[in-house]
């Protein structure tokens, strides 16, 4: 099945990635910044999947913590078959008067981190001629949405690219465009939920699923449930100032 390597494994779409890949009876790699939250996730999983689970504690803002994973990725000897590009996080601060080394730090992790990863697992699995890359982007790289929704469209035109490139030498790249998905990354934002409505809200299993699914098929990209496509193509039909001041608030 290939060992899958899965970034900001222990919480919210991570976790769902690391528990849906084990039951597909992958071995994993786990990386976030909690050594202890990674302990737990991993003893959890292969005591419901029976599979090995490494842990490989890292912040992918920090350049010397990224060349850890990378250098993982690049281990032939033990190769990774999947990767998925989770970790994540919003900055609920406007941009003009936010410390610029916050700003930077954000673009670490949602591009850059994503961009090194995916460059260092590339040559192994092109030898092999067989990899899935999958990155989490966002229904916000679609409208005009300040430095997080340019972070999430660059994922979006990557993979894309990435994709078209390397599909035809046996490795798949996926991005996802979930919209609002119940897990952490609000409350990390210190943001209230209120005045969201329920019927935007998605669950991780269902995204995941769906996800995996489009991943199986090399599909470039996958807009979670129809009620995001519709938004999406709305999105794109409206000129970006009434984009900009849609219903998909925040950064």
């Amino acid at each position: 099945m290939g060992t899958a390597l899965v970034t900001g494994a222990t919480a919210g779409l991570g976790a769902e990635f690391a528990s849906q890949l084990a039951a597909r009876g992958h071995d994993l790699v786990l990386v976030a910044r909690s050594r202890d939250r990674l302990e737990s996730t991993a003893a959890d999983l292969r005591a419901r999947h029976s599979v090995a689970v490494e842990v490989l504690p890292a912040d992918l803002s920090v350049r010397a913590d990224v060349q850890r994973v990378e250098t993982r990725l690049r281990d032939s000897g033990h190769p990774i078959g999947w990767l998925v590009n989770n970790a994540g996080y919003g900055l609920n601060i406007p941009f003009e008067s936010g410390d610029i080394e916050d700003e930077q730090a954000h673009l670490d992790v949602l591009v850059t981190a994503p961009m090194r990863l995916a460059h260092a697992a590339l040559p192994s699995m092109l030898d092999r001629r067989e990899g899935v890359i999958v990155n989490v982007a966002s229904v916000a790289g679609y409208t005009p949405r300040s430095t997080y929704g340019a972070a999430k469209a660059w994922v979006l035109s990557f993979s894309r690219w990435a994709n078209i490139t390397y599909r035809r030498r046996g490795v798949t790249v996926t991005a996802v465009a979930p919209g609002f998905v119940h897990t952490e990354f609000h409350s990390r934002m210190k943001v209230t939920k209120d005045g969201i409505p329920s019927v935007l809200w998605l669950n991780p299993p269902y995204v995941v699923a769906k996800t995996l699914r489009a991943a199986d098929r090399g599909r470039a990209i996958t807009i979670p449930s129809i009620r995001y496509k519709l938004i999406v193509a709305a999105a794109r039909m409206l000129p970006a100032r009434l984009a900009a001041a849609g219903a998909l608030k925040g950064r």
